[in-house]
């Protein structure tokens, strides 16, 4: 493990295996990947559809993968892009340290404090049994919340730094919700690169 990744941090939360890494990426890189993924990415803003109301995604993302392979949630079909040389790089950079071959990757961009992800858990069945997801982070700090499916007095809130990267694997999804919540502050810009393993 290299030494970026050897500060990490262990959550423990029952039911989960989720490990946080501060500094995944140093200052000078974080700062060099968010201005060429701001500034090249094919952002789209979807809509989605709550108690039978559609309203805009309150994000844009952009789905990316070295396949044809579609990847759907909350009733939203993504087609994904080929990797950019600067995912390839970063998803290479993790299948090193981490054992994994990610083959996809959904980007969100958070333009402000009104931008936000709702509950949910990564559980689509494209994703396979207990899938391994490595969200990194750019740009504007945000909390991430958590909250057991079950245990309703079980939560928690991380807030997620420029460069860091957040590693959800085994039961997680199964398990917990997560979300990024809206926040009145006025805040800058962040970019969320999840890479996952689509079936």
């Amino acid at each position: 493990m290299s030494l970026l990744l050897s500060k990490k941090i262990e959550l423990p939360l029952p039911d989960s295996d989720i490990v946080y890494f501060p500094t995944f990426l140093k200052a000078d890189e974080a700062d060099y990947y968010f201005k060429v993924l701001k500034e090249t990415t094919p952002w789209q803003q979807d809509y989605i559809t709550v108690y039978g109301k559609t309203h805009p995604q309150p994000r844009l993302t952009a789905l990316f993968g070295d396949h044809n392979r579609p990847y759907s949630y909350s009733n939203i079909t993504m087609h994904p892009h080929r990797f950019t040389s600067e995912l390839l790089e970063l998803r290479n950079r993790l299948s090193m340290e981490m054992g994994i071959h990610f083959n996809s990757c959904l980007l969100n961009l958070y333009r402000n404090g009104k931008d936000s992800n709702g509950w949910h858990a990564d559980d689509e069945k494209a994703l396979g049994k207990n899938p391994a997801i490595a969200s990194i982070s750019l740009g504007q700090e945000r909390y991430f919340h958590l909250k057991h499916k079950w245990k309703k007095d079980l939560k928690h809130k991380l807030q997620l730094a420029h460069g860091s990267i957040l590693f959800m694997k085994g039961e997680t999804q199964h398990c917990w919700y997560h979300q990024i919540p809206k926040t009145a502050r006025p805040i800058k810009e962040r970019i969320n690169i999840t890479f996952r393993v689509i079936n």
